[in-house]
């Protein structure tokens, strides 16, 4: 016997009202949540730290020029123009440039003690070195022209001060029965230099790395000035000079 068609389906349950717009199906107007907790009023944050994000740091202010640069415009200029009798401050000697140079004579037999020298000359001076070549060629140094033999240093400004304060306060006293640098060592134009035969006597180069010995020499190269001024201007900059020894002759 046929299904009859005709039987009615059971009717779907009516679908709730939708909530007039601006309302929310619990009664709660549009915008405003349910309270869960305390939490802080509009306008106002917690201190909560930020996770994953640095905290803003204060830009730093600006940086102060070197001891020996404030000490020469303020104590050592207005001692020279009194003792040479000059007003004219652009007149008086001043400190043009330093220069440090390693000849480096191993580098013949082996380059890599070239790169260690200039390595150590990079940190003692903060600035990178140029890599000094031979001029001619002597046999029996076993030296070809053009053979890489050095590296050296040009310091000028900022660095050149905060190497000589550094050379004056750590260096010098470092060197093993120290007595003072020569006075004499002027070439007769007030540049003046100096040598030293290790460099470890700069705190900072490791000792354990550097372990072979290599000697520098500096000058000072001075301007506007003889030797005699340039000698009272390194004496006011704080150059520790030998002590000079007064003759003693006896009567016959």
């Amino acid at each position: 016997m046929a299904k009859d068609n005709s039987e009615e389906k059971p009717e779907k349950p009516a679908k709730a009202p939708k909530p007039p717009k601006g309302e929310k199906g619990d009664g709660a107007p549009k915008g405003e949540k349910p309270p869960k907790g305390e939490k802080a009023p509009k306008g106002e944050k917690a201190d909560k730290p930020k996770k994953g994000k640095a905290e803003a740091e204060e830009p730093p202010g600006p940086v102060p020029p070197p001891r020996l640069l404030e000490k020469y415009h303020q104590q050592v200029v207005p001692t020279l123009a009194e003792k040479f009798g000059r007003k004219n401050k652009l007149s008086l000697p001043r400190i043009d440039k330093i220069v440090v140079n390693m000849g480096v004579g191993a580098a013949t037999q082996e380059k890599k003690h070239l790169e260690t020298a200039a390595e150590a000359l990079s940190l003692i001076t903060g600035q990178k070195p140029i890599i000094t070549i031979a001029r001619k060629a002597i046999s029996a140094f076993r030296l070809r022209e053009g053979m890489q033999i050095g590296c050296k240093v040009t310091l000028r400004g900022r660095k050149m001060y905060e190497f000589m304060d550094r050379l004056i306060s750590l260096a010098l006293p470092r060197v093993r029965d120290f007595r003072g640098v020569s006075r004499k060592a002027f070439d007769g134009n007030g540049s003046y230099s100096l040598g030293l035969s290790e460099q470890l006597v700069f705190p900072e180069l490791n000792p354990h790395k550097f372990m072979r010995v290599q000697g520098m020499n500096i000058t000072f190269v001075i301007k506007n000035s003889t030797d005699d001024e340039s000698r009272e201007l390194l004496t006011q900059m704080g150059m520790p000079f030998q002590t000079e020894e007064v003759k003693s002759t006896k009567k016959k």
